[in-house]
Formats: C-alpha cells, structure tokens, sequence
C-alpha cells in the first residue's frame, strides 16, 4: 500500500507543511497542488505545481505520476474548471490516461467521480471558503483500490 499526503494553499503559511512532514514522518509521497506561495527550498519533501497565486514559476503547471497500479495528474485547478466544477478536469485527465485528478483552487474539499477518473481536493490547509476547517487528505493507495480520508487541520 502506497501512503500520499495531499495538500493545498497555504499561502505562504510554513507551520501546516511542518506539521504535516512531523504528523507523517514516514508516508510515501508529500504532494502540494500548488498556491503555496513559497521558495521551492521551503518545500523539501513535496511534489509540487505552480498555482496562479505562486510568483516564483518555479514549478511546472502540472505533473503526472505514477504510483502502482495508478496514474495521478496533479495540477493546481485554476486551468481546468469551469465555474469550480471538475468534470472539465476528469475529461482533460483522462485523455491524459489519468485515472486520479489531484487538484486544489477552490479552497473547498470534494471527492467525486467523473468518466472514470477520481477527482481529489483537499480544500485548503489555510482557510476552506465553505466555512469548513482547513483541511488535507491521505490517500491510500492499495492496488486499485483508491482510499481517501479528509484531515482536519486545527492550527
């Protein structure tokens, strides 16, 4: 079983992606969706990609990777939805032969399934725009099976 950490928009906040290296000191994978505002040697330890609120363009717009039986787009979501929803995103991944979208923006966590592809936000580890708490997830990788569990951050 693969472990990632899936995070999002801490804009510029240090303290949520120290927890989370302290809370998960031995989990596979640190992936960031970008907004972090951050130098990329600030974020030692976590894949990342630019959001449209990161000034130093240091990171690509996207990535894909593959873990196991699973092949993950992650971008920041800035590009790929039309008014917040992600089914523009799930078509884009999946002609990219994508079956996980790792996707952050909106500041609002959300799991959903659309033609075949898994949509994963974690909402924002600084401040969810739904009222929600700050938030990230650890997926569960285990063979095809995608396991998802929303986090509360309390900082």
């Amino acid at each position: 079983m693969e472990e990632i950490v899936l995070v999002s928009d801490n804009h510029g906040k240090k303290e949520p992606l120290k927890f989370l290296k302290e809370t998960y000191p031995i989990t596979d994978y640190f992936i960031h969706c970008g907004d972090s505002e951050m130098h990329p040697y600030e974020l030692d330890g976590f894949s990342c990609v630019q959001g449209n609120n990161d000034y130093f363009h240091a990171f690509p717009t996207e990535k894909i990777i593959t873990i196991g039986e699973h092949t993950i787009l992650i971008v920041h979501g800035h590009m790929h939805m039309i008014f917040g929803q992600p089914q523009q995103l799930a078509r884009y991944a999946k002609a990219k032969k994508c079956d996980i979208a790792m996707y952050g923006h909106s500041h609002i966590p959300a799991d959903s399934t659309y033609y075949g592809v898994r949509c994963l936000n974690p909402g924002s580890i600084w401040h969810n725009r739904d009222g929600s708490m700050p938030s990230y997830m650890v997926v569960r990788l285990d063979g095809k099976e995608i396991i998802v569990e929303k986090k509360i951050y309390n900082f």
